[in-house]
């Protein structure tokens, strides 16, 4: 799946900021790929309203 960060993370909570980063996103704009399974799927359910979600 691919995830992009939409939106700032200024403002969010330390474990949503934590859990973007170890999505390997830091900035606005930054793209990940990132395999389909359960532990990615919670990553992203926790920020789900800061990313956009394409799936492959």
């Amino acid at each position: 799946m691919k995830i992009k960060l939409v939106k700032s993370l200024i403002g969010s909570k330390k474990d949503q900021i934590a859990t973007a980063h170890s999505l390997g996103l830091k900035k606005i704009g930054d793209v990940t790929v990132q395999p389909d399974n359960a532990s990615t799927q919670g990553k992203v359910s926790k920020i789900i309203h800061l990313v956009v979600v394409e799936e492959n």
